[in-house]
């Protein structure tokens, strides 16, 4: 004999399980819930904690300016030209002229000759150092002299324009000297390599002479 289950008429029904998955969404909400305000409160006593940083930072700062301010008020005219010289000194403590000549040497085409460097300022920027430079080249051509500008400023170490031009008249001389404004921000390297690179520069620099 085989039994009949008539579903319509007798429904199959868990009442338990529609409770039990709200529960356990319920407790995990909550879960999430307290780990997400303690996240919060601990980046937000962070970022107190760093704001507070800044403005004591600033506070400072803005207290040695003012010293800073005080000191230079209270300085004559001549003790202000006094420490612009000494801070002059400390800059050109920093400049190597080994390693001018050095990047003058991996900058400069064969078929240019360095007449004369002039140095017109040094200063300190960070970690590195900044000069201004006045150089004068001899090339037979300009687009020489334009494609080695060009070619400085691809290399990062200087950056020049030219100023001047005039016919060489030196016994047995041919082409021009250019005259150009330079600014070089020397790399960070070895003082030895330098040295070794300068001969060339150095020689032709001899001959030139240097201010």
């Amino acid at each position: 004999m085989t039994t009949k289950l008539n579903l319509a008429t007798k429904p199959f029904s868990n009442r338990s399980l529609p409770w039990v998955v709200t529960t356990v969404v319920v407790v995990v909400s909550l879960v999430c819930l307290v780990f997400i305000v303690r996240a919060t409160g601990r980046a937000n006593t962070q970022a107190a904690a760093v704001q507070k940083d800044i403005n004591d930072l600033k506070q400072q700062e803005l207290n040695l300016r003012k010293q800073a301010d005080a000191i230079k008020n209270s300085l004559t005219t001549e003790q202000l030209q006094t420490l612009a010289a000494a801070h002059t000194l400390v800059d050109r403590k920093h400049f190597s002229w080994s390693r001018l000549f050095a990047d003058l040497e991996s900058a400069l085409p064969g078929t240019v000759r360095v007449k004369r460097i002039a140095v017109r300022g040094v200063t300190t920027r960070g970690d590195g150092t900044v000069a201004d430079l006045e150089l004068t080249v001899v090339a037979k051509t300009p687009a020489t002299v334009t494609e080695m500008i060009a070619e400085m400023d691809r290399g990062g170490v200087f950056h020049a324009e030219l100023r001047s031009q005039t016919l060489s008249r030196g016994r047995g001389e041919t082409g021009a000297e250019y005259e150009l404004a330079v600014i070089y921000r020397p790399r960070a390297g070895s003082a030895a390599q330098a040295v070794a690179a300068i001969s060339p520069v150095a020689d032709d620099m001899a001959r030139g002479g240097v201010r």
